[in-house]
């Protein structure tokens, strides 16, 4: 009897501990909070010594925005359309190219699966190249090098999702809008902070009580950085938190998962897109 006992209490034990193991360890994924932040517009911006390229580029985004073809690339990438392959040829100084520079981690703009180039911006570069009769190259780079590659002729165009604003204006010169963003916070799911904001200004009163031990992640050289940083330039008071850049959206996401920061702000159409492939391999 004391033998059987014995055993009872053991197995009970183990269950009991299996069963904390599993509350303890219950999977925490990414959640979007959905209230735009900011309110941006994205443009393309070209070598300041192409007024021709401004010209022609302009033209195309018109033509694209009436005829309905800016609509169906991003149906590709917002609803169930499906997604084309983009190539770059490679860059050779006497042929006609129109060589386009991007930061390939930003999906559903621009990013890569093996050496092909998908996203939104890359569809459209395709496209343009083509109307002006010339061979696509895409200089894939860090974000913060896209507009100084093009302001240094290494590149004709950035493509890369970039928020028009007077400190990119010092290096290139952007096209008419093409796409109206914002930004939004990215929260492990199991935070409830901020369940109850209906605006902005909800979020950002949150945002505000976040300590300098705090840490909040961002792309490099995104609007995110200037909105946790704070930016005159911008019209942002910036934050307590301490501001984390990383490479990617993605990369911020996982450190956020991992613990080492609170949160991540970034562009909302890549948050979605981020948070939805992170959170299918948990």
């Amino acid at each position: 009897m004391k033998k059987f006992l014995s055993v009872f209490l053991t197995a009970a034990l183990a269950v009991s501990m299996l069963a904390g193991c599993g509350s303890k360890n219950e999977t925490v994924t990414a959640k979007v909070i959905d209230i735009d932040l900011t309110n941006e517009e994205y443009a393309f911006g070209v070598d300041k010594n192409q007024p021709e390229l401004l010209e022609k580029t302009n033209e195309f985004i018109a033509k694209i925005k009436s005829d309905g073809t800016l609509d169906e690339i991003c149906k590709k990438y917002f609803s169930d359309g499906e997604p084309e392959a983009v190539k770059s040829a490679t860059l050779d100084t006497s042929k006609d190219q129109l060589v386009v520079a991007t930061n390939a981690a930003f999906e559903p703009f621009e990013y890569t699966k093996g050496e092909d180039y998908y996203g939104i911006d890359m569809e459209i570069a395709k496209l343009l190249a083509d109307e002006l009769g010339k061979e696509l190259v895409i200089e894939n780079m860090d974000f913060d090098a896209v507009c100084l590659s093009v302001s240094q002729q290494k590149c004709d165009i950035a493509m890369a999702g970039l928020t028009i604003n007077e400190e990119r204006e010092e290096y290139v010169t952007f096209t008419d809008s093409y796409y109206s963003a914002s930004q939004r916070l990215i929260v492990p799911s199991n935070v409830t902070t901020f369940d109850d904001c209906k605006t902005a200004d909800d979020v950002a009163a949150k945002l505000a009580e976040t300590k300098s031990s705090d840490q909040i992640g961002v792309q490099q050289g995104t609007t995110g950085q200037y909105y946790v940083e704070g930016s005159e330039d911008w019209d942002f008071p910036g934050l307590p938190a301490k501001c984390v850049t990383y490479k990617s959206g993605s990369l911020a996401v996982q450190d956020m998962l991992n613990g080492n920061i609170q949160y991540v702000i970034i562009d909302a159409a890549p948050a979605s897109a981020i948070t939805e492939a992170i959170n299918a391999v948990q």
